[in-house]
Order: structure tokens, then sequence, then C-alpha cells
């Protein structure tokens, strides 16, 4: 799900977290560089390991958990993770003036998690704030949102159903993109000039749509087919793409031009290119 693996920003900086057992769990070497400020934070942890085995006889390990993050190759990598008791105890050992900040600051994130379980508006709340902070509009943020619950929508079948990894859910992915927009997701994120950006983020308008249709078509497919094996599930995922590709196909034939677009928001937020659009529209009207 996309908001069980997200990233937080402390005092501007981002540290990778995901969602595990009903608590939070943060990226220790993220959160040690924030503290410590280090060119380095890997080598930091390894080392505040040792000094702490070879001090104290404690092992800074147990209070870790080996969980998967997005890297910075943008693959999803064995991580170590903290949840918010672990990273206190971890927090000990640094000397840090970010450290107290960073407690409450922790304490926080994992209390409003729980209100959003709680209450899911808060949370839709929460995902709209962000969104208007970064320079999106209104009109983009509801579709935004629409697609994130359509995407859980797909995901939550996928895994009652047989797709247990990630490998499994990017390789479907990939068959509905490829069949939506004649790329994969990767390929669309070295088409729009992105890294390790949220592609989806720096989608437009149209290509929120069609990515929502190919995957509502997806889910609705393996519903009424009631299919269990992911080889049943991948001829879904090309076949849910397939309806969202014709019907980009059809929408291209009538525009005369392409809807799959290689802009992205990294500098002009999307909020400022719609306000541009609009008055480039009424210009050519005149």
């Amino acid at each position: 799900m996309e908001e069980n693996n997200a990233l937080a920003v402390f005092e501007g900086k981002q540290i990778r977290r995901v969602w595990q057992d009903n608590e939070w769990y943060f990226s220790v070497v993220d959160f040690v560089g924030v503290l410590t400020d280090s060119v380095d934070p890997k080598d930091y942890w390894y080392r505040l390991k040792q000094r702490e085995k070879e001090s104290a006889g404690i092992e800074l390990s147990t209070f870790c958990r080996q969980l998967k993050l997005p890297a910075e190759d943008g693959k999803m990598r064995e991580t170590d993770c903290a949840n918010t008791e672990g990273a206190f105890r971890i927090i000990q050992s640094i000397p840090s003036p970010k450290a107290e900040p960073f407690k409450l600051w922790l304490a926080k994130v994992g209390y409003q998690r729980v209100q959003e379980i709680q209450n899911p508006e808060l949370a839709q709340k929460r995902i709209r704030d962000i969104y208007r902070a970064k320079g999106y509009s209104d009109e983009w943020i509801e579709k935004r949102i629409r697609g994130i619950a359509v995407r859980d929508e797909l995901t939550s079948e996928w895994d009652k159903r047989g797709a247990d990894t990630e490998k499994d859910y990017a390789i479907l992915t990939a068959e509905i993109s490829q069949a939506t927009f004649g790329m994969t997701p990767s390929e669309y994120r070295d088409f729009k000039g992105l890294k390790q950006e949220s592609l989806r983020d720096h989608m437009d308008d149209m290509e929120l749509i069609l990515t929502m249709l190919g995957e509502a078509a997806t889910t609705r497919l393996t519903q009424g087919r009631d299919s269990r094996e992911f080889d049943k599930l991948q001829k879904d995922a090309k076949d849910g793409g397939s309806v969202a590709g014709t019907a980009r196909k059809e929408i291209e034939t009538k525009l005369g031009k392409s809807v799959v677009s290689g802009e992205n928001y990294l500098k002009t937020p999307e909020k400022q290119k719609r306000i541009e659009a609009k008055k480039q529209r009424l210009l050519e009207k005149k």
C-alpha cells in the first residue's frame, strides 16, 4: 500500500519508514544521519554498534528489524529499522542536541497514525495538506487520492489471491502500465526524467485517470474471473491495462496528439502549471 511505505520529514530531511504490525518502523541509518549530520550515516551506525557492544555490552541490533525499504537505486532492500521504542533506545547512545526534538517528533508521528486508523478521514486530510504544501491543486489532489483508493483495492485483491511479494506486485503493475501507456513504470519514470520520485506524483490529470481505469478494470476482471494463481493475475493485469490502453488511443485519435506526457513537477509545481495552461488556452481562444 502506498501509505504503508512512505517518507517522513524531520527538519527538512527525509526519513524512510514502513507500517508493520500496527506501528511505524523507521530507517535507523536515516535518523542517525539526521541526528549526527554525518557524511556517512551507514559508517556511523556501524561504528556506533561496535562502540556500544565494547563499552556497555549492548547489541543495538536487537532493537532493530530487517525490513524492506526503497534504496537509492529504487529497489526494495533489507534495511535496519526500529519502531518508536527501539529508536528511543538507539538515540540514547547518540550525543546530539537534536535528540529530544526528534523523540517528540517520533511520538507525534506514531500518535497521528493511531488517530488515522481510528478515523480514516484524518489520513485523507493529512494527505491533502501534504500535497497542497507541495504545490498541487485541489483538482489534482482529488484524483490522486481517488487513485490511491483504487490502487489499495487492487493490491488487496492481489494479496488475497497469491501475489504476496514486492516482486509480484512490481510485475503485475508493469503489465498494467505497459498495456495502458506502452511503457513499464521504470521506462515511464525515465521518460519523465525522474529518479527516486513517485511516478504518480508527476502525472497530469489524464495520466492519473488512465492509471485508475487500468487498475480498476484489472480489479473487476480479477473479481469476476475469481483468479487465484499468479499467471491468471498476470493475464488480468494485461487485460485491465488494455482497457485503459484502448481508451488512451481513442482519446489521442480525437485530440490528434499523445496524452502521455514527458513533463514533471520537479521545478514548477502542478498548481502553477495548471494556471499557466489555463491562461494559454484563454489566449488561444482570443
